[in-house]
């Protein structure tokens, strides 16, 4: 055994074994430690979240979150969560630093921008790109092949910590739910570390560390995205007892985060269980005291949705470790409206604000001209990296592949700049 309680040898694998060159660490805190200091995470910090950094000058002082103070925050989240149910902590808040590493410039507008673009290779996706950046991309470790060839292994972490980072365990098209779904977790060329991280694996099953970081992520997008629009003051939060604009509300939430089936009533309920709280940010004006109370509100409901999975999931499968494929996280029903009603205002209030389509129009442009220009140039124009791997590549998808993961490295900000270089 390795010395990690609930894990075995199997689960602190790496592809590429390995010395501890720091006795004393375990592996899962190696794997956190590199991750954390991996230039993938760092670039988060310039990638829109929801409210675009810096969007307008008005909202200088406002600090909306970008895809690394989510992923940070989400990591907290996880890590107690995880701890609390017996999971090693080091575990999951791996997996949650990593959940979005493989997330390209301008949010999910971005993502299906490159889909596009990626379609003659395989598609894109943020979470099977993730995957790619741990185990392929990432400068960390390298291996020579039995032909000679030197290649990238990415971070190399464990199979445990590879497992916990992979919200969707299955290739394109393999949703084993609904096989149309655009989610998915791996490429095909990257097959071999994911069956290989999948060994022992039941199934399409997603380990419960993954299920921790999934309902973590939820969690604290759907809190501090509400948060974001109350600072940014694109919500009015007397608007969510209009019911026009409440009947708009249900109908998002129903089509995009509630589960199949749920009724509008149920949204109904769910959105007034959280008004008639009494930390509920009624009337936020942007003062200090609302503010405060604001964070408040947001502490409240994070540990709502935190607590109340740990005590279902407690009377599933009561006590002890729960770990690897040993349980289910059980989220209760109302729980998950509540949170899916969250998603909802943000999703009506912020992201589908008129001048914010005229941005992504705009920002599809600028993806879709970019992987133009460096299709056709590549491998100038390419950081040196890319550059070597589009010389090394043996056809025309393997190359349309290098540029997809050059575009999906940049931030908003370097995605724009060398748009601007390449097309002037």
């Amino acid at each position: 055994m390795n010395g990690i309680d609930g894990y075995n040898d199997a689960a602190t694998e790496r592809w590429v074994p390995e010395p501890d060159k720091r006795p004393g660490r375990t592996a899962f805190q190696r794997d956190r430690a590199r991750v954390l200091h991996s230039a993938a995470l760092r670039r988060l910090a310039g990638k829109t979240q929801v409210v675009a950094p810096l969007e307008t000058p008005a909202q200088l002082s406002t600090s909306p979150r970008t895809r690394l103070t989510h992923s940070l925050e989400c990591a907290q989240v996880g890590r107690e969560l995880g701890a609390a149910l017996g999971c090693d902590p080091d575990l999951v808040e791996t997996a949650c630093l990593a959940h979005d590493l493989g997330h390209p410039p301008f949010g999910h507008n971005g993502e299906q921008a490159l889909d596009e673009v990626a379609r003659p290779c395989g598609g894109f996706e943020g979470n099977a790109q993730s995957l790619r950046l741990l185990t392929r991309i990432e400068p960390k470790r390298f291996t020579t092949t039995a032909d000679g060839r030197v290649t990238g292994v990415g971070l190399n972490l464990t199979r445990a910590s590879l497992d916990a980072a992979t919200k969707y365990p299955w290739p394109r098209g393999k949703h084993p739910e609904a096989p149309g779904s655009p989610k998915f977790g791996v490429y095909e060329d990257d097959r071999p570390v994911f069956d290989w991280m999948r060994e022992g694996a039941p199934g399409d099953r997603r380990c419960f560390e993954a299920q921790v970081m999934d309902w973590s992520d939820d969690v604290a997008y759907s809190v501090h995205d509400l948060e974001d629009g109350l600072h940014a003051g694109h919500l009015d939060p007397n608007l969510l007892l209009a019911d026009p604009e409440r009947a708009d509300l249900f109908e998002v939430a129903a089509a995009r985060y509630a589960p199949l089936g749920t009724s509008a009533g149920e949204l109904a309920e769910a959105l007034d269980r959280l008004l008639d709280q009494p930390w509920w940010p009624h009337g936020y004006d942007g003062s200090a005291v609302a503010q405060a109370r604001l964070k408040d509100a947001t502490s409240q409901l994070i540990g709502r949705f935190c607590l109340e999975a740990e005590r279902a999931t407690r009377e599933a499968h009561g006590p002890g470790r729960l770990t690897r494929y040993r349980a289910e996280l059980v989220v209760p029903r109302a729980v998950r409206l509540e949170c899916a009603v969250l998603k909802a205002v943000a999703d009506r209030y912020v992201m589908q604000r008129d001048e914010q389509e005229a941005l992504r129009r705009r920002q599809r442009v600028v993806i879709a001209e970019l992987a133009e220009a460096l299709v056709c140039r590549a491998p100038d124009g390419l950081e040196p990296q890319f550059g070597a791997l589009h010389r090394a590549a043996s056809d025309d998808a393997e190359r349309l592949r290098v540029v997809v993961d050059q575009i999906a490295s940049l931030t908003d900000a370097s995605a724009l700049a060398l748009h601007h270089r390449l097309t002037r």
